[in-house]
């Protein structure tokens, strides 16, 4: 695992548990995790149950025991991390968003591709696919439950940046992070759209603000929390990002994406309307979805809540009795089981680099039409730094 911090002990998670919950077809070793500063990456790996700890990627990339590199670094650096290891025959699973630019992301997308027709598999971690009732959402939908799609509403608020001396951390930073609550919260809600309605998003309209320009440098943290040092930095992306998708059929769907929603923890929720029915799912309470049967009798339609612990539900099976409750890590548990699984049997996990592309095509047309006034911008149309060579070249 290149990387640690947060989403490295989301990863470990993932990876210590799967094979003693799941029946795994190979077993996994914790081989080692790498991270720039020795000391730190070293009680990490001692705190996680890895069996080593390293400070350069490319020598643990190089090595034969190595089989898989799991990338949990800041955007910034995953197209050179993944493309290395996919070129070196490691199978790759990478956080999100895959990259900070297209350009990237398509790299990393070449290289999946070409490694793919070798027997080497991509994975993209939008871990919250694997939430037992989101999977349960797109299976209904799919089953055609609630009709045809004709509206959907997502939102992602959180709240970790509302004090202003909250300090200056990567996820703040362009060069690092591409974008703000756009790429780190609002690539959750594109990908999940695209999954459980099985529809791409071909065209946007959408705006994005920053609150705090200016916050204190950051000394240590991790995660969402940090500790303030001397002097100030410029926040240089995005606190807040609402726009308008349109999806493949016609249907709209409205999306909003902040770190400034006061009292808002990790606020995920998605609703998608039907003509005969609709679903919602609320992150907050992940063991739940909420379904609407515009057949049933008209003395009795309302929302009906489904609790999603039952063993006919997706991975349900594998843990506990009917009624108890799952939470956040599980998601990183069923990517690693789905992960290897797609390895064994030779076939590609999803969401592939490719859906990672997709999500930053949209990504990009958000933030090229924040640029000019919220107009309309098709996803399939040149991304920014291709506009600009053409530019360039005229």
């Amino acid at each position: 695992m290149v990387g640690y911090g947060f989403m490295g002990a989301a990863h470990s998670v993932g990876w210590r548990q799967a094979p003693r919950v799941f029946d795994m077809p190979e077993d996994v070793e914790m081989a080692v995790v790498v991270g720039r500063d020795p000391d730190a990456v070293a009680r990490d790996a001692a705190h996680w149950g890895w069996a080593e700890s390293a400070t350069d990627w490319r020598e643990v990339v190089a090595r034969d025991d190595i089989d898989i590199v799991d990338i949990v670094t800041p955007g910034g650096s995953h197209a050179e991390i993944a493309i290395a290891a996919l070129e070196a025959g490691k199978h790759v699973p990478c956080e999100k968003p895959l990259a900070n630019s297209v350009e990237d992301a398509g790299a990393m997308a070449d290289a999946a591709a070409r490694a793919s027709a070798h027997g080497v598999r991509a994975l993209v971690g939008f871990t919250y696919r694997r939430v037992p009732a989101v999977t349960l959402l797109r299976d209904l939908i799919a089953e055609g439950r609630i009709g045809r799609v004709q509206q959907v509403r997502a939102a992602y608020r959180q709240d970790w940046l509302v004090d202003p001396a909250m300090p200056l951390a990567w996820r703040l930073q362009k060069e690092h992070a591409g974008s703000g609550a756009l790429g780190d919260i609002g690539a959750h809600l594109i990908d999940m759209t695209r999954f459980v309605t099985g529809q791409s998003i071909d065209a946007v309209s959408g705006s994005l603000d920053t609150i705090v320009t200016r916050r204190p440098l950051q000394g240590s943290g991790s995660g969402l929390s940090g500790v303030a040092a001397e002097g100030f930095g410029e926040v240089t992306v995005d606190d807040v990002a609402i726009f308008t998708g349109r999806l493949a059929d016609g249907a709209l769907a409205s999306f909003e994406a902040t770190r400034f929603a006061t009292g808002r923890k990790n606020a995920l929720t998605i609703e998608v309307s039907g003509d005969a029915g609709a679903l919602a799912f609320d992150l907050e309470r992940l063991n739940e979805l909420q379904y609407y049967d515009r057949a049933a009798p008209e003395g009795v339609q309302g929302f009906t809540t489904i609790l999603v612990t039952e063993p006919s539900h997706p991975y349900v099976s594998a843990w506990w009795p009917a009624g108890h409750m799952l939470g956040y890590e599980h998601g990183f548990v069923h990517q690693a089981k789905d992960l290897v699984e797609a390895i064994v049997a030779g076939t590609d996990p999803h969401p592939s680099f490719a859906d990672g592309l997709a999500v930053q095509r949209v990504l990009d047309a958000v933030e090229r039409s924040a640029e000019h006034d919220s107009a309309w911008i098709a996803v399939g149309s040149p991304a920014r730094h291709e506009s600009e060579a053409s530019n360039r070249n005229e």
